[in-house]
């Protein structure tokens, strides 16, 4: 059971934004995800195992199907005689962290037909696949750039859609798969494409830290951890459980968090500046803001909040093949007018 035990996320040296990125998604999912990018050895997985200390508490249903908590039009007997009985069919659970492995095929994510019921009972069964499971969960996908296409659209669709459909020839299934998605990947081994770098929210550089300090630091806590992972995570116990009383509160409060004029004005122009095409870009960054002042226990975010988020919700975004291609558009439009004009 000891080997389950997570590195705390607090006791990561340096790496300020990689915690705040990955503590803002938990606090507002419509941030859309957070991207890590970074060579090997940098933290990235070992932060993210990290979020299991301070998962927030989500609806579950409390029947053995796992219905959807927030679907009640194809309830299971269970969740019927529940509500017959005027009890609550949902329970408070922790938020859970999903792993999809990397050798996943399609039907591992979005569900299938179970195989051994067709060929023991002969009938077709409609299985869940991992974005079923992950329905008010945490899914994290490790070296992202390097899963198969088919897979990371699906991903990204169920992760914008909220849902996902299973098909097989004339049955269809819905599941609910309203999650929170982080990625990460190591550069060096390629690139992600544009449409999928686009849909995810908050982009993070993950790199080695410069400072001979600090990476001797990096070493001691590691060796600790190895020899006594219990007594390590002990002295950032309190730490850890303040800020999880932290997210928790701020998911409360974010519903009341509301942008200032100014704070939307400022947002607009830095966005305007910096030639951003994607409209993704200003749900992301006021989002983000919104998050980082219910963090905060504020009501209101401000021009700092969106200050502190901009680097993470605006770096990567500026594409320069399709500035290109804009600055020939104005370009042809310009000569369409003016022969327009001579007529």
């Amino acid at each position: 059971m000891n080997e389950l035990l997570p590195y705390p996320l607090l006791g990561i040296v340096g790496q300020r934004e990689l915690k705040t990125a990955l503590t803002l998604a938990l606090v507002n999912p419509a941030v859309g995800g957070v991207l890590l990018s970074g060579p090997y050895g940098v933290g990235k997985t070992t932060a993210v195992r990290g979020l299991l200390d301070i998962m927030p508490l989500v609806k579950r249903s409390r029947c053995e199907n796992n219905c959807p908590p927030d679907d009640e039009s194809d309830l299971c007997p269970t969740c019927l005689d529940f509500l017959a009985r005027g009890e609550s069919r949902l329970k408070d659970d922790l938020m859970r962290l999903i792993e999809l492995p990397l050798n996943a095929r399609l039907e591992d994510v979005v569900g299938g037909l179970n195989e051994r019921v067709a060929i023991e009972q002969q009938r077709v069964v409609l299985e869940e696949g991992v974005l079923a499971r992950a329905n008010h969960n945490l899914l994290y996908v490790d070296e992202i750039n390097l899963l198969d296409h088919a897979v990371v659209d699906a991903i990204l669709d169920a992760a914008a859609q909220g849902q996902t459909f299973v098909r097989r020839g004339a049955m269809v299934k819905l599941y609910q798969s309203r999650l929170i998605l982080i990625g990460s990947m190591n550069p060096e081994e390629g690139r992600l494409r544009p449409q999928i770098l686009d849909r995810l929210g908050l982009r993070v550089w993950v790199g080695p830290l410069p400072n001979a300090r600090e990476r001797l630091e990096i070493y001691r806590r590691a060796i600790a951890f190895r020899q006594d992972r219990t007594a390590f995570r002990m002295a950032y116990a309190q730490a850890t459980t303040q800020l999880r009383l932290d997210v928790l509160k701020a998911r409360e409060l974010l519903p009341k968090v509301h942008l200032t004029k100014t704070a939307e004005r400022y947002a607009m122009q830095v966005i305007t500046q910096l030639a951003i095409p994607s409209h993704r870009a200003e749900i992301v960054l006021l989002e983000a803001a919104r998050a980082r002042a219910a963090a905060d226990d504020r009501v209101r975010a401000t021009p700092n909040d969106i200050k502190a988020v901009a680097p993470m919700a605006l770096r990567w975004r500026q594409s320069p093949h399709l500035s290109d291609f804009l600055q020939q558009h104005e370009t042809d439009e310009h000569l369409i007018a003016q022969a327009l004009q001579t007529q």
